[in-house]
């Protein structure tokens, strides 16, 4: 079920404010008695707050997040086309993932939750995953990151920034048109940093020699067209200069003090084809968890490994719980 939650005048941390924020967020289950079976997801980038739809096979009906057992929540994220609060223009706030995370806080208590079994999420997910493990007052028993890691990366940032070089060399972009043409290509650039050189060469490689048309490059226009189709390019530009702010130690004396700090029983899931966020990155924010299991999984599709990877993801994650002394809830 999809409700909203409005937060007047909301503050957000780089200055400026809105009279109302909307966060939209989805439930599914029920709580039980001792409210010890919530389990909070948070959504990669340009997902939204059905996490039944977009991660199948990790959350649904016989899987290992069932509805009949658990109580599952995840809130679409500011500045999304899907629900929450987002920019009609280029005079909305900026607002960082910090800001997301305080929102999402607030959620959770008008909810009335204090205690959550675990926190989840991959890619942007796991960086709110991080952030909230770090902010949150109430009690929270395990958080699992994958493909994320404490802080954006140079190499994240030069990403989103040649993204949102493509989608202001539309000359639609900032307008209320459609900005398709920039969008398509932002997401162009993306798609080559979610995947590998060997996943494009394994799918896409054409079966006759040929001098135009080539698979690969109508695979990127499909991809481009389908999204273009869903999301919005000013959205888009503004979820990239919020992911750019992902750093769990900024004004915290750095992310390896930060990380010290979160003592809460950590599993930390990499890719090893990730080039977006390489999983040396994720192994050090494990070493500097105090109670943290790392485990770096192997995959042909790099950073989308999150979403692909379900069954060796579910292993993973069903296998923490079994060392962590939680297997009875499962």
């Amino acid at each position: 079920m999809v409700e909203v939650f409005e937060i007047p005048n909301f503050e957000f941390e780089g200055g400026g404010k809105i009279d109302c924020l909307r966060v939209s967020y989805s439930t599914y289950g029920q709580i039980n008695i001792d409210r010890s079976n919530v389990i909070w997801v948070f959504h990669a980038l340009t997902a939204n707050s059905k996490v039944l739809e977009w991660w199948p096979g990790l959350f649904g009906d016989g899987c290992l997040y069932n509805p009949k057992d658990h109580f599952i929540i995840c809130a679409n994220i500011i500045g999304s086309p899907y629900g929450s609060s987002c920019p009609q223009d280029l005079d909305f706030p900026l607002f960082s993932v910090r800001d997301t995370v305080t929102a999402e806080i607030e959620l959770a208590a008008h909810l009335g939750i204090d205690h959550i079994h675990t926190l989840i999420g991959g890619s942007c997910g796991g960086s709110q995953v991080i952030e909230f493990a770090y902010s949150y007052p109430g009690k929270v028993q395990h958080m699992i990151t994958i493909a994320a890691g404490p802080k954006e990366s140079p190499w994240s940032i030069a990403i989103h920034e040649a993204q949102r070089m493509a989608l202001m060399a539309d000359p639609a972009f900032g307008t209320k048109s459609t900005n398709r043409l920039g969008l398509k290509a932002a997401r162009a650039i993306g798609m080559v940093t979610y995947r590998t050189a060997n996943s494009f060469i394994s799918t896409q490689k054409d079966s006759e020699e040929k001098l135009y048309d080539f698979k690969a490059a109508s695979y990127m226009q499909y991809q481009g067209d389908k999204f273009a189709d869903r999301f919005d390019a000013i959205s888009y530009y503004y979820l990239t200069k919020s992911l750019d702010t992902h750093d769990i130690g900024r004004g915290r004396g750095g992310y390896q003090k930060a990380l010290k700090k979160i003592e809460i029983s950590s599993l930390v899931i990499a890719i090893d084809s990730d080039i977006l966020i390489p999983a040396f990155f994720q192994q050090e924010m494990a070493d500097l968890l105090p109670n943290s299991t790392y485990k770096e999984i192997e995959s042909l599709y790099g950073h989308d490994g999150f979403l692909i990877e379900v069954e060796e993801i579910t292993t993973q994650i069903s296998e923490f719980y079994q060392t962590q002394n939680r297997l009875k809830e499962y």
